[in-house]
């Protein structure tokens, strides 16, 4: 199977794609205002020390100064002559061991509120899938959530033999019936991550941050970019740079899979993925022989109803539902990554009084979701048709990413945000640039994207025309149109993706 991850950078946000046979399967998008820092890992410097509160004031390079509680410091990343000093419980004791000036390494444990900085600690910790890893520590901590002595004996023996004697971890739970070579893979990615902090460390100017949890460069290396991966294409050099930089010291041999895209074209609509996420809020599905499958989401689960559509096969009637559903086993697989689908979700096959039948569509989405780095399970086919799948959310869905409450409905349905909207657009002038030239433009839009606008001028910085933007409030909020200065001549269908 042929994987590849592409990468589409802009202003506002980032996008990753993961394809595999060329077909979109995965998509993350990090959107600039919604920075988070919990786990972010900084080299900082001591501020203030207050005795009486036992804290101190770390500039980490943020707004504001991050609190950082006398129980919360480890010796461990202190100066070398203040490493030996016993930490007592009383916390007026925290002068002896940091001061003024000094530099100190904290990670962040609660974001931001108000008026009140981060709150950090220094024990750090990264944090990966199936395992926590904890530097300058030896101890393996599992999860209250595997209660099976013999899973907690295995899940240690295994650890044991793998990991470093100054190295601790924690278990977490859905590592509970992982085989061996999952955990190599997953510590050896945690160590090489280490690996590089440690370099980060040691050379870095304070205030620095040394790990972003959350940011891209980092996700890659650590969960998605890997020897399974067949190359990496992205559309901006400085991420580019940065991403080459952070697998020299992990995985150089994965660096002449990087490659630079610099043709005209948006390098989502040169793979054809920009059509693709417009169906990603569409509910009904088409699969390839004309059957269709059908997604709602509601609070309390996630319904998928098999329907044969146009399809009207070429054989027998159980053939053509067999063929249906087999197709449709494999779409509800895509899309349940693709979407990021969690808790529980039910899907309603067509029903088929073969048993044989049943196990192969049952088996086709089981090793289907079998590639999904997020941990599910698949129940086979119940009494009254039905499978049941459950599985663990690995981020915010793709519908919450991109769209908010209604005000219309009262959160009863979804819409487009402003900004996926204005970015939409800008894309749209992006690609229309290439053949518009220096043609002035007449901007259509909503009012409330026209503000959107006004706020964020520098979401078009990277047209080159003259653009004039007028508000229509007859227009769908997520609705626009584009028209020529010179003219009056509407282009907006000539450029769509």
């Amino acid at each position: 199977m042929n994987s590849e991850i592409i990468i589409n950078t802009h202003f506002y946000e980032t996008r990753v794609a993961i394809l595999e046979n060329s077909k979109l399967v995965e998509l993350f998008t990090e959107k600039k205002e919604q920075e988070l820092l919990v786990g972010n890992i900084y080299k900082g410097i001591v501020k203030d020390v207050l005795p009486g509160m036992g804290a101190a004031f770390i500039d980490v390079g943020l707004n504001r100064t991050a609190f950082l509680h006398y129980k919360d410091i480890n010796p461990n990343f202190l100066p070398e002559k203040k490493k030996k000093i016993r930490l007592k419980y009383d916390s007026s004791h925290i002068r002896k061991v940091i001061s003024p000036g000094q530099e100190i390494v904290v990670q962040v444990k609660k974001d931001p509120i108000g008026k009140k900085g981060a709150r950090v600690t220094g024990k750090i910790s990264i944090p990966g899938k199936f395992l926590v890893y904890i530097p300058y520590d030896s101890k393996i901590a599992l999860s209250r959530k595997i209660v099976s002595s013999e899973e907690k004996d295995r899940i240690k023996k295994i650890l044991s033999n793998l990991k470093e004697k100054s190295t601790g971890l924690i278990v977490r739970t859905d590592t509970e019936g992982i085989d061996e070579e999952d955990f190599k893979q997953e510590y050896n990615g945690l160590a090489k991550t280490w690996k590089f902090l440690s370099k980060q460390i040691n050379h870095a100017k304070a205030p620095f941050c040394i790990f972003d949890e959350n940011d891209l460069s980092y996700t890659l290396i650590r969960d998605l970019f890997n020897s399974n991966i067949d190359r990496l294409v992205i559309d901006d050099k400085k991420l580019r740079r940065k991403i080459i930089g952070n697998l020299k010291d992990v995985s150089p041999d994965l660096i002449n899979r990087i490659e630079l895209y610099q043709e005209d074209s948006p390098i989502f609509d040169a793979y054809g993925i920009e059509k693709e996420i417009e169906n990603i809020f569409k509910s009904k599905i088409k699969l390839p022989s004309g059957g269709n499958i059908n997604i709602q989401q509601t609070e309390a689960l996630v319904a998928i109803d098999v329907n044969t559509g146009s399809f009207t096969g070429n054989s027998t009637y159980d053939q053509t539902i067999k063929t249906t559903n087999l197709e449709a086993a494999l779409e509800v697989a895509r899309q349940i990554r693709l979407r990021d689908l969690s808790g529980i979700m039910v899907v309603d096959f067509i029903d088929m009084s073969n048993e044989n039948d049943q196990e192969e569509v049952y088996q086709t989405l089981k090793n289907s979701l079998k590639r999904d780095r997020a941990k599910n399970k698949v129940y086979p086919f119940s009494p009254l048709g039905l499978i049941e799948i459950s599985r663990k959310r690995t981020r915010p869905s793709l519908l919450l990413t991109y769209s908010e409450q209604c005000p219309h409905c009262n959160g009863t349905g979804r819409m487009l945000a402003d900004d996926s909207i204005g970015v939409r657009i800008s894309r749209w002038l992006q690609r229309a640039n290439y053949f518009i030239k220096k043609d002035s433009l007449k901007l259509v839009v909503h009012k409330d994207i026209k503000t959107f606008f006004d706020n964020n001028p520098e979401i078009l910085s990277d047209f080159d025309n003259k653009l004039e933007i007028l508000a229509d409030n007859r227009l769908k909020k997520d609705d626009f149109k584009v028209y020529s200065q010179k003219n009056n001549l509407e282009l907006t269908s000539q450029y769509n993706s």
